[in-house]
């Protein structure tokens, strides 16, 4: 018997329709010679400390470093009933494919389970990028070797293990140190969760540590031939910050006077140039929760919820925890039948047919830079559209727009800049012509791009000439104040995590942030900042995003290295190595091992000071959810020491 292992049981019942296992077994369904199972995420987790030692019940700072001699895995109790099936028909499968989600975590969510159940036989892989009929079809036509994927497990399991050995011991150890000094709560500590704190806790002081600075500009209507047009005044250059803002009130209010008097104002240079732009690239999971946060007003976690339903549920999109906007050259074929199936779903795409070209091909279709996933696009399933209303829908509609727009022309427009003297006073004023719509004809008005506090207004410049005089309408004087950084929303926080590199020095560590797309990944950014939110280091009001008290003490307390980003990237360059087979797994967690015994030893005199009331479950802003309580409930108590452990102990 072939049996083919999911990952979900809706993944396992779209690839069984396609073999033809149709049959409801146990925890299964079967057909000729072929049944599919799946597990529900992992079936298996790392055991807590108490697991090894009874002792480790009890919070006891002599008992820190925890290091397992022999790492151990448990079956997860709410879901044991779905381990026992799966076990029994490993023991009865004569091959394996698996067909867990095609990443670092979907291989180790299978390969933990083979290796716990003793299974020995062959295995092939299945990479599926979609879960419609089609794409399932190309996939199981085309199944890779087991071994080709085999070393994406011990990647994953190295992470696994490095992150439990910072959860475990520094939250305990920080916890510890807290009561010390008088603080009752939990203290949880988490390798990317930590450095995901810090950037809200910088960017909270950087907002509260603000000194407002003055600044000075001047908007100047001139008329052509009674046509009205706006100008922007342009200070000298030793009169203004770096920013290009006039710092000089005095010289302002000399200029505004000077350029009333005088009427008139000169022509002196003309220039306009035909700017192109492509389409911006299909969406990649980060860019699509920055995108709904700010134009939709999404959380992360309810962003990726309601791609994995359009994933999963409705077949309307390819996978959606991709951390790559490209797409693959051989996946261009399908397009006319994509595209065809977009138009048949939704005739408000009428309009679009004139201009959609199937033979496009965009910056988009480079197999260079595609990684083990490609970017989210829509599938040719796209019935189901009419059965979608509200967010599902509006989330859809922006995957559409951004795949339909790497099939119409490039976006070009004249930008017409036109400079003037008036009493020796420089004035320029900018303007836009568009030639041909393009690609913009596809996205929805919310995609425009914003514009900066200080942006000139857009505008179509009036027929001008060189060496024209125009007569000189109203002059404003703007008395205005820098602004202070905006606190992050969700959205910000996503896009931050992916471009760390920016705050990191070493280029080495750079460009590794750079590579691997900053910290935390696609699939686990939401649940990051939720989790931070659930544990009340964060709240929340409105859309902002700000830190409690207890957030900026930890982040003073804990080591630097557990708060730099570049440790993130030094952690990535060792997991490629273990990836690419460089370096085994057993070296990498024994170097975590050493590392994390000096940090204990190193912290474990400390004295924190944390303020404010213990972290309490709830105040991040939104319902405390009963299904989250099993997993965390220890964040509640008051004293963790007669606990299993800790919620935290499991944290990234």
């Amino acid at each position: 018997m072939r049996l083919y292992l999911c990952e979900k049981p809706s993944q396992a019942k779209d690839i069984a329709q396609v073999l033809g296992a149709t049959r409801r077994g146990d925890g299964c369904w079967t057909g000729s010679g072929v049944t599919v199972t799946w597990c529900i995420g992992h079936l298996l987790e790392t055991a807590p400390p108490d697991a090894y030692d009874a002792r480790y019940k009890r919070w006891v700072l002599a008992d820190l470093p925890i290091v397992p001699g022999q790492w151990k895995m448990q079956v997860k109790a709410k879901t044991a009933g779905q381990y026992k099936a799966v076990k029994r028909l490993l023991a009865e499968a004569g091959e394996l494919v698996i067909a867990t989600d095609a990443d670092r975590e979907g291989e180790m969510i299978a390969r933990e389970l083979l290796e716990h159940c003793r299974y020995r036989g062959p295995i092939q892989r299945l990479w599926l990028s979609a879960l419609d009929e089609a794409s399932i079809r190309k996939a199981l036509a085309a199944l890779k070797p087991g071994a080709e994927t085999f070393n994406l497990y011990h990647a994953a399991l190295g992470r696994s293990r490095a992150d439990w050995l910072i959860g475990m011991n520094m939250s305990r150890l920080f916890t510890l140190l807290g009561r010390q000094s008088g603080y009752q709560g939990v203290l949880s500590v988490g390798r990317v969760q930590t450095p995901t704190l810090r950037l809200v806790v910088d960017r909270d002081r950087a907002i509260a540590d603000f000194v407002p600075v003055p600044y000075w500009t001047i908007e100047v209507q001139l008329l052509a031939e009674g046509t009205p047009f706006t100008t922007q005044w342009r200070a000298p250059e030793d009169a203004c910050d770096e920013q290009g803002r006039c710092l000089k009130q005095a010289l302002a209010q000399q200029a505004a006077e000077a350029m009333r008097a005088a009427g008139q104002a000169q022509l002196v240079s003309l220039k306009t140039e035909r700017m192109r732009e492509a389409a911006p690239l299909p969406f990649d999971l980060g860019t699509l929760q920055e995108v709904c946060s700010k134009k939709l007003g999404l959380g992360a976690q309810e962003t990726l919820d309601i791609a994995q339903a359009l994933y999963e549920t409705h077949k309307l999109i390819t996978y959606p925890r991709s951390d790559c906007g490209y797409l693959p050259l051989s996946q261009h074929g399908e397009a006319p039948a994509i595209l065809a199936a977009l138009r048949r779903a939704d005739p408000s795409l009428a309009p679009l047919e004139a201009h959609l070209s199937p033979s496009r091909k965009s910056r988009a279709w480079n197999d260079a830079k595609v990684g083990a996933h490609h970017g989210i696009i829509p599938t040719a399933a796209a019935q189901a559209f009419e059965r979608l209303s509200g967010r599902p829908r509006a989330v859809y509609q922006l995957i559409r727009a951004r795949y339909l727009a790497q099939f119409l022309p490039t976006h070009e427009y004249d930008r017409t800049q036109a400079d003037f003297d008036c009493a020796g006073q420089a004035l320029r004023a900018v303007g836009r012509q568009i030639v041909e719509p393009g690609w913009k004809r596809a996205l929805p008005e919310a995609l425009a791009p914003a514009k900066g506090r200080d942006a000139p207004p857009a505008q179509t410049l009036p027929p001008l000439r060189q060496g024209q005089r125009c007569e000189v309408g109203q002059v404003n004087l703007k008395d205005l104040l820098t602004q202070p950084p905006k606190p992050y929303t969700e959205g910000d926080l996503i896009k931050a995590m992916k471009n760390v590199a920016k705050l990191v020095e070493d280029p080495r560590l750079k460009q590794k942030l750079k590579d691997t797309t900053g910290i935390g990944t696609e699939a686990t950014r939401a649940s990051i900042i939720q989790g931070l939110l659930d544990r009340g280091y964060l709240t929340k009001q409105g859309k902002a995003l700000a830190a409690t008290p207890a957030a900026f003490g930890l982040i003073d307390a804990v080591p630097r290295p557990i708060a730099d980003p570049g440790t993130t990237a030094i952690w990535e360059q060792a997991l490629d190595m273990v990836q690419d087979g460089e370096m085994p797994l057993e070296e990498f967690v024994a170097k975590q091992s050493a590392w994390m015994s000096r940090l204990v030893e190193r912290c474990a005199g400390l004295r924190l000071t944390i303020s404010g009331p213990p972290l309490t479950p709830g105040r991040g802003g939104k319902p405390w959810k009963k299904k989250r309580a099993a997993g965390r409930a220890a964040a509640t108590k008051k004293s963790a020491g007669d606990r299993k452990r800790a919620p935290a102990a499991r944290t990234r």
